[in-house]
């Protein structure tokens, strides 16, 4: 297989300088004084070595920064971010060069034109648990087969949208000819969609590993018929009407305060705006509009505004046909990170129809 230049991956990095190491007996204290000048630290002994820092880089933020709220807990995160993307160990041949390391098939898979580079090493731990989850897949309750996502895919640790929509295609009982998929990442609603018989899905994604991985996955089989794809935003090269389009989009509003956010999670101000236009003319006139969402960035307190409420305020593009909502399970107890919010969680099925079209319920 060929990696492309369009696939995203960590970015190798190249030394010429002498930089500082770590390892079991090096002295914590001035090694996290390195890292705070901005300074880079080998892991040059075991692989445990870098895991026993990261700790260290965790513990000590926890007694230097705040992490009860919110937005306090993203700022804890970005500070543990910078830090930690400073620990790197070397990688020569696709291997890790130190003791006792993980053998990580996505160094030889996506890095196929480099023998020697380093990687920061919260990267690599990245690697290692996404190599794990692809090559052993990940059961989603919703679908037959276990799902191999891709590197840099996001893909479902919860699933309660996910439960929530399989129940309204258990009731769907409109055309199933065509359906549109956006943003389709791991491809689990698009999976959902043909296990209940819809004859062709069109998936986009502007992030081209969920395209590679989704064909590569695919290959030649039946599937790979009924799913079609292309990396793009929204709708892409798809411009024939449909009667379905399913969108999960993110559901936080990127902020001032949030800065360098991953696109599967943040959403901008003109996102959704961009999206409701173009579904209007795509949708067909007794088409659906079906969309995931979830109250959270309103119980955290990051924005009092819900971006569907807002579309069927102020637009007269489409009108409310039902609004499904399910109470997401409480955190786990070993999580140690402050998450009361969660038991106000909700999340939320939404279906849309042409604001001229009759409702049908």
């Amino acid at each position: 297989m060929t990696i492309t230049p369009q696939i995203n991956r960590p970015s190798p990095i190249f030394f010429e300088k002498p930089f500082a190491t770590f390892e079991r007996e090096t002295d914590v204290s001035r090694t996290l004084r390195t890292l705070e000048r901005g300074k880079e630290v080998l892991i040059s002994g075991f692989y445990s070595d870098g895991l026993q820092l990261l700790k260290a880089v965790k513990d000590y933020l926890d007694k230097k920064m705040p992490n009860d709220t919110f937005r306090e807990q993203y700022a804890h995160r970005a500070e543990y971010y910078r830090l930690s993307n400073l620990i790197v160990i070397q990688v020569i041949d696709h291997k890790l060069i130190v003791k006792k390391a993980p053998a990580i098939g996505w160094l030889k898979k996506l890095y196929p034109e480099h023998e020697e580079f380093y990687l920061p090493f919260p990267k690599a731990q990245g690697m290692n648990s996404s190599w794990q989850w692809y090559k052993n897949g990940i059961v989603i309750p919703v679908l037959r087969n276990k799902v191999h996502p891709f590197y840099g895919i996001y893909f479902p640790t919860r699933f309660e949208h996910l439960e929530v929509f399989d129940n309204w295609l258990k009731r769907y009982e409109g055309p199933k000819k065509t359906a549109v998929d956006v943003g389709i990442g791991s491809g689990v609603l698009a999976l959902q969609l043909v296990q209940h018989g819809f004859q062709k899905v069109f998936g986009t994604d502007t992030n081209p590993n969920a395209i590679f991985g989704l064909m590569e996955s695919m290959g030649v089989t039946k599937l790979s018929r009924k799913i079609e794809l292309d990396h793009a935003p929204f709708f892409g090269k798809f411009d024939k009407p449909t009667e379905l389009i399913v969108f999960n989009p993110p559901w936080l509003p990127v902020s001032e305060s949030l800065k360098d956010v991953d696109d599967a999670m943040y959403y901008d101000e003109q996102m959704f705006p961009e999206f409701f236009a173009k579904a209007k003319e795509l949708l067909l006139p007794d088409g659906k509009l079906v969309l995931l969402f979830s109250n959270i960035a309103r119980i955290t307190n990051v924005t009092k505004e819900h971006p569907i409420e807002a579309e069927l305020a102020h637009s007269d593009r489409f009108q409310l046909e039902r609004c499904y909502k399910k109470r997401v399970k409480n955190a786990s107890d070993k999580t140690k990170r402050e998450q009361h919010w969660r038991g106000s969680e909700e999340v939320e099925l939404w279906v849309l129809a042409h604001k001229e079209a009759t409702l049908a319920f």
